[in-house]
């Protein structure tokens, strides 16, 4: 089976929620789900101070939809949503 490039962009529940430490715990769960690969973090400027995290990393298809990974991160403390914008195969 081939990797395939998941995005998610992660919600805080307010504009003083510290992003660094929700970004820290999200790298930590995609480590276990994912393996440790390579990630890309971006910080996405929302309205009146509120901001989204924006993770891409790459999973193995085999372990199927990451919807319900997706789903486990909303228990994190800090984080209003989670959703997966983007899951397409990698090539090469």
């Amino acid at each position: 089976m081939a990797n395939a490039i998941v995005t998610i962009k992660i919600m805080p529940e307010d504009p003083t929620v510290d992003l660094k430490k929700i970004e820290h715990e999200v790298l930590k769960r995609i480590e276990t789900y994912a393996g440790k690969g390579d990630t890309k973090v971006t910080i996405e400027p929302i309205a009146f101070g509120l901001k989204a995290i924006n993770i891409i990393f790459i999973v193995d298809e085999k372990l199927g939809s990451p919807d319900v990974f997706t789903e486990s991160l909303e228990d994190i403390e800090g984080v209003n949503s989670v959703e997966t914008i983007d899951v397409r195969r990698a090539i090469g």
